[in-house]
């Protein structure tokens, strides 16, 4: 069942993108997102609604971010795992992470709090509970130094 509300719908989109294309070792622009989203819509008969329109158009402005500044973003995101190699981190909590951060660092109409609740929520529904604890200390820390004055 697909998420009620645009924001979250994009963020798991988002992810799934970034995921899918980490799978292939390519980052294709929006043509190949336009493609991944038309399986995505077939695969789980998404309606062609607002907010699938609004998520599609969220998770493109998220998934651009993570493509531009991936490097600064994984920099960030390794800095905070300790004792973690990115590599050893799963795929889907990886990408999970790299939407989050790109959203706190480049998003200022989403308070960080809202996107760490939001990553915790979607690592628990894709990869279980200890996933969303594991992001939820990392992506903490990350606020924390990265964002203080985000008191939104």
């Amino acid at each position: 069942m697909a998420p009620t509300h645009s924001k979250r719908l994009g963020r798991e989109l988002a992810m799934e993108f970034l995921f899918a294309c980490e799978s292939k070792k390519e980052l294709p622009g929006a043509a190949g997102f336009d493609l991944f989203l038309e399986s995505v819509k077939e695969e789980f008969a998404l309606d062609d609604n607002r907010t699938t329109r609004r998520g599609r158009d969220y998770a493109v402005r998220l998934y651009e971010s993570v493509a531009c500044d991936r490097e600064k973003i994984d920099g960030i995101i390794a800095a905070h795992c300790r004792n973690w190699d990115m590599d050893r981190i799963s795929a889907v909590e990886r990408n999970i992470m790299r939407v989050a951060v790109a959203e706190m660092l480049f998003f200022d109409d989403v308070p960080a709090v809202v996107s760490i609740d939001e990553a915790v929520g979607i690592a628990r529904d894709f990869s279980g509970i200890e996933a969303g604890n594991f992001i939820n200390g990392v992506l903490n820390s990350v606020k924390d130094s990265e964002c203080p004055n985000d008191g939104r």
